[in-house]
């Protein structure tokens, strides 16, 4: 049942035993178990598709999601040609091979480890910058942690009162309890770095996504900021990042776009924010579909930043989704 069907729609709170899983404090081993039970609450959206919604909404609506279907659409196209051009270009043997990373003998062919590019001296003190915010826990003691919290929340609710730091009210933004800071485990404090990063550059993108405002809602929605956590979580993994150097050919991809903007790691996050948003509606997708919508997500991801005419985050055709 989706969430346009009627006012009376009755939604409920998932809870472990429905998700056929138990609760993990070791985030790493799994990756993506910070989903255990998203609040399900009313949003926004199920007020806009009461009776009583306008047809010039409705149709504006339906021509959102068309434009939302097609850009990823396109996505796609563009990056299998490339990836049909690079195979056509490694199988012939040709002299292009002998200017990009060569492919290393490996097991697993499906992350292929490639030979690291020397690194410029910004480079390197670029990752190690990001390697050092991603080392750093969150920490609900410490005062600068606090505040964070609070810099969000006053950004995503510029109109209402901030609540303590433990209260129900934080389930509004899809934190699975009331006290956020037992969500974190795995993303660490550059999760909530951003959270933030993608309110303050893309409001109306961050908006919408907090409020599920695009498309045809599922009744069991995923939770936004535990989302959030877990697209952090991801992109760490993808880039090979928690390596002393990335040698995966995403993370020896993103070298080339920190080189260009200190802050590409947090753009790449608001895109990959974004994309998996559209991928969840394009596959009309619920609650217990999320990694399977996240694992689809990374593969676009990977397939964009392999493209060759990408030397910046604002290049990858994805970019183009994100409003400000």
């Amino acid at each position: 049942m989706r969430s346009g069907t009627g006012i009376g729609t009755v939604r409920r709170r998932l809870h472990h035993s429905d998700v056929g899983c138990i609760r993990s404090e070791n985030y790493e081993t799994s990756g993506l178990d910070g989903l255990d039970e998203p609040l399900l609450g009313k949003r926004d959206y199920d007020d806009k598709h009461s009776e009583g919604r306008v047809m010039e909404e409705i149709w504006d609506d339906e021509r959102k999601k068309e434009q939302l279907h097609w850009t990823l659409l396109f996505s796609n196209l563009i990056a299998q040609w490339a990836q049909w051009i690079a195979n056509l270009v490694f199988g012939s043997g040709s002299f292009i091979v002998r200017h990009i990373p060569l492919l290393s003998n490996t097991k697993n062919r499906s992350n292929p480890k490639l030979i690291v590019p020397t690194l410029s001296p910004l480079q390197e003190e670029r990752l190690r910058n990001l390697q050092q915010r991603l080392g750093v826990p969150f920490d609900g003691s410490r005062v600068d942690h606090q505040d964070a919290l609070k810099l969000l929340w006053r950004l995503a609710y510029p109109d209402r009162e901030l609540p303590p730091l433990k209260s129900e009210l934080w389930k509004d933004m899809g934190w699975q309890g009331p006290d956020p800071s037992t969500d974190f485990r795995g993303g660490g404090f550059i999760s909530l770095e951003n959270l933030i990063f993608f309110a303050k550059k893309y409001l109306e993108s961050f908006q919408s996504l907090l409020h599920k405002q695009d498309g045809n809602r599922a009744d069991w929605e995923y939770p936004f900021a535990v989302a959030g956590i877990n697209i952090s979580f991801m992109l760490t993994q993808m880039l090979d990042l928690q390596s002393g150097k990335p040698s995966s050919l995403a993370g020896i991809r993103f070298l080339k776009l920190l080189g260009e903007d200190e802050m590409a790691f947090d753009d790449l996050y608001c895109v990959a924010f974004q994309m998996m948003d559209a991928q969840w509606l394009v596959k009309r997708a619920s609650y217990m579909e999320f990694n399977d919508v996240l694992k689809s997500t990374r593969t676009q991801l990977e397939r964009e930043l392999s493209l060759e005419d990408v030397s910046t985050v604002k290049d990858l055709p994805a970019y183009n989704l994100l409003r400000r």
